[in-house]
């Protein structure tokens, strides 16, 4: 079988609101990306590669279009999608979406949830596809999880990314206007800790 391509080799500025629309498969569940946040690397204090490479981050320094996932709040699992090109660390994070195929599956998943809140904020996107650590580094132009791109929605609104405390006020996170499904912005919690930063992805 032919290799699909995923091509998401430019800058993640203008990769981050091509995702909207976009459709992440995990099985039987599908969600439609309905926003979005960028993250740049080395030149954005808010990524968790601002400082360089390691164990936890490698993926994003890799080929664009795989999935790095890290665990958040010593709970939660988040997942972004790797942009721009190799060896310089760019993804955007998926914050929320709507399922559109394989509903019962994820109202088990999400036991309790609204419909509207299934994959509505990063950690329930997540729970709702199934998705763990162990897919860090996923092809999704391979699977298991796959990523379709859609056409663009028709109007798109930004501000800025939810609970970081550096370089909070860049405009970088991508909605659809209007969007049921888009998560509820809230800025960060006050610092309770000295020398450790908030960082997004």
């Amino acid at each position: 079988m032919p290799r699909r391509e995923l091509d998401l080799s430019g800058p993640v500025l203008e990769q981050a609101p091509r995702l909207l629309n976009a459709v992440l498969r995990h099985g039987e569940v599908a969600v439609r990306l309905t926003e979005v946040e960028a993250y740049d690397g080395a030149n954005d204090p808010g990524s968790h590669a601002y400082r360089g490479m390691t164990r936890r981050n490698a993926v994003m320094f890799g080929a664009s279009g795989h999935l790095y996932c890290y665990f958040t709040y010593g709970m939660h699992v988040c997942c972004n999608v790797v942009c721009g090109p190799e060896g310089r660390a760019s993804a955007v994070l998926l914050r929320a979406g709507e399922v559109i195929d394989g509903l019962d599956v994820a109202r088990q998943r999400r036991n309790g949830s609204s419909d509207r809140d299934l994959a509505r904020g990063p950690a329930r996107l997540c729970k709702a596809l199934g998705i763990g650590l162990d897919h860090d580094g996923t092809d999704l132009a391979r699977g298991p999880i796959t990523l379709t791109l859609d056409s663009p929605p028709a109007e798109v609104s930004t501000g800025p990314r939810v609970g970081l405390r550096a370089a909070a006020d860049r405009p970088w996170r991508f909605w659809i206007t209007g969007e049921r499904s888009v998560s509820a912005y809230r800025p960060a919690a006050p610092l309770r800790r000295s020398g450790r930063p908030d960082l997004g992805s």
